[in-house]
């Protein structure tokens, strides 16, 4: 009898197990559509968040990530550069505000072309001006 129940305990944490796995992303063809155009062979990791769609790959050697509506509409793009390439006054107010070491460091750029850079700190994303201004931080 033992037996059995362990047997079976262990098929039913075998069968949970697996059905945690991620569940792929369904991506509206619009969305994919617009990917495909803009950047052409390209595979992407996508994930959905508060109704859009994020995609996460690299294109011509640079780390990126593009944030589309469900409509296939662009939003903002996302690269990743060097934490040296942040505003200067953007490592000053980490430094001041005793924030840790700057994990990454991205730039982003918005559908209405204005220019955000974003440094990954222990306690969540610090978004900045081009000049370095600090504008928000984002809790993880």
């Amino acid at each position: 009898m033992k037996k059995s129940l362990l047997v079976m305990l262990s098929i039913c944490l075998c069968t949970l197990a697996y059905s945690q796995e991620k569940i792929k992303t369904e991506v509206p063809a619009a969305v994919e559509k617009a990917f495909m155009k803009a950047f052409p062979n390209t595979k992407a990791k996508w994930e959905k968040e508060d109704g859009k769609y994020e995609a996460g790959f690299k294109y011509k050697g640079e780390e990126m990530s593009v944030l589309y509506n469900a409509k296939g509409v662009w939003e903002e793009k996302e690269t990743e550069i060097k934490v040296s390439k942040l505003p200067v006054g953007a490592s000053s107010y980490v430094e001041k505000k005793q924030l840790g070491k700057i994990k990454e460091a991205s730039k982003i750029i918005k559908a209405d072309g204005s220019v955000m850079y974003e440094a990954e700190v222990k306690s969540g994303d610090i978004l900045f001006d081009t000049k370095g201004n600090f504008v928000k931080l984002v809790k993880d």
